[in-house]
């Protein structure tokens, strides 16, 4: 990938390293944190090397009349306007400089605003307009106008007001060992942001996990279902739970587009779950579902960069297999020395889903003992 704004903007630390060289740097770095498990050899699972993201978050930086993105310099010391960001995906990257010089001649699209948030799938794109001040009355005639030119989807924040022109989602595909699943993707959700990383994700679980025929699945943190209805048609019956009421309607919403109907989503906690199934609590949003039903061999969970809290981790190993999903390999390493005392790690892989970064993703499925 070649930007004209590599060495000044924070976001790609990596950026005087070739991506074989990123790819040693991640992988020898792997390979020291998790020596002590034995894992000294894993799968990688490889992005493309630009135009990979399709969410992306950028400040505005007003000067006078004149707007343009902003990011974080890489030396720390302010913000460095840019003018469009190749990591992002092409449609997004060709629609940022065009939306930057329409709003620019229109006072009241670029008054107060201070940030765009993207969202695109292979199909559509979607922009989050930010503004510190409340919308003015004219604002959404505008924005309209707007959306038409570029025909996306816009939405404007401000002090906790969201104005939609249209659906505040959009319409996505993933493909995946030659079936296709939908989704729809809520602006403000969270969602993987590399597509084609994410494809490899849900192939590299569903490759590696067998004898599912009669059992049930349990995931914690499903999101909107990203690797909740691929797998669903593996197993039995699934149980999946999210804290976020959002990601709980979409996911909902993903399961119908998809006609999987053995899934269940629930709105709770990992550890509002535990007490659950533990008899410690009972919970109105469970009145439909016989915990005790379910024959639970397999578990799932994508956390937060936070990792599993101690009871969670607890509960995780009462099962026969762990998929655990980490964007954080010093929490991952944190929960591992806990989860291999009963279980041992038989499948371990990195996904590269931000090149010319830091950033690593991992994927462990652990069997017990």
């Amino acid at each position: 990938m070649n930007c004209e704004y590599f060495g000044k903007c924070g976001s790609c630390t990596l950026y005087d390293l070739s991506y074989e060289e990123q790819k040693k740097f991640k992988s020898d770095y792997i390979k020291e944190t998790f020596d002590t498990f034995g894992v000294r050899e894993f799968e990688w699972r490889s992005s493309k090397k630009s135009h990979y993201r399709s969410r992306a978050e950028f400040m505005i930086y007003h000067e006078g009349d004149n707007i343009s993105y902003a990011m974080h310099r890489l030396d720390k010391n302010g913000k460095l306007p840019i003018i469009n960001c190749p990591k992002t995906d092409e449609k997004i990257y060709e629609l940022m400089p065009k939306l930057l010089a329409y709003m620019e001649k229109r006072e009241i699209l670029r008054k107060n605003l201070f940030g765009i948030e993207f969202l695109s799938s292979k199909d559509e794109i979607l922009a989050a307009l930010l503004y510190h001040k409340k919308l003015e009355y004219l604002w959404e005639s505008e924005a309209k106008e707007c959306a038409k030119e570029f025909r996306i989807k816009l939405i404007g924040r401000s002090k906790n007001v969201k104005t939609s022109l249209s659906d505040d989602f959009v319409r996505e595909y993933l493909d995946v060992k030659e079936k296709r699943y939908f989704y729809n993707i809520h602006e403000g959700s969270f969602s993987q942001p590399n597509r084609g990383v994410n494809e490899q994700m849900i192939e590299w679980i569903t490759d590696r996990i067998s004898d599912t025929k009669k059992v049930d699945l349990l995931e914690l943190y499903c999101g909107h279902g990203n690797f909740t209805i691929p797998l669903s048609s593996l197993f039995v019956n699934v149980l999946a739970t999210e804290i976020s009421k959002s990601s709980i309607y979409a996911a909902k919403q993903n399961a119908t587009l998809n006609a999987a109907q053995n899934i269940s989503f629930v709105r709770l906690s990992a550890e509002e779950l535990t007490q659950a199934i533990r008899g410690e609590r009972e919970f109105k949003r469970l009145k439909d579902i016989e915990l005790l039903s379910y024959n639970f061999t397999h578990v799932l969970v994508d956390p937060p960069r936070a990792g599993l809290d101690e009871v969670s981790r607890e509960f995780v190993k009462k099962f026969q297999y762990i998929v655990y999903i980490s964007c954080s390999p010093k929490t991952l390493e944190r929960d591992l020395r806990e989860l291999i005392k009963t279980h041992k790690i038989a499948h371990f892989a990195l996904f590269d889903q931000f090149p010319y970064t830091q950033h690593i993703e991992s994927g462990v499925i652990l069997e017990n003992f």
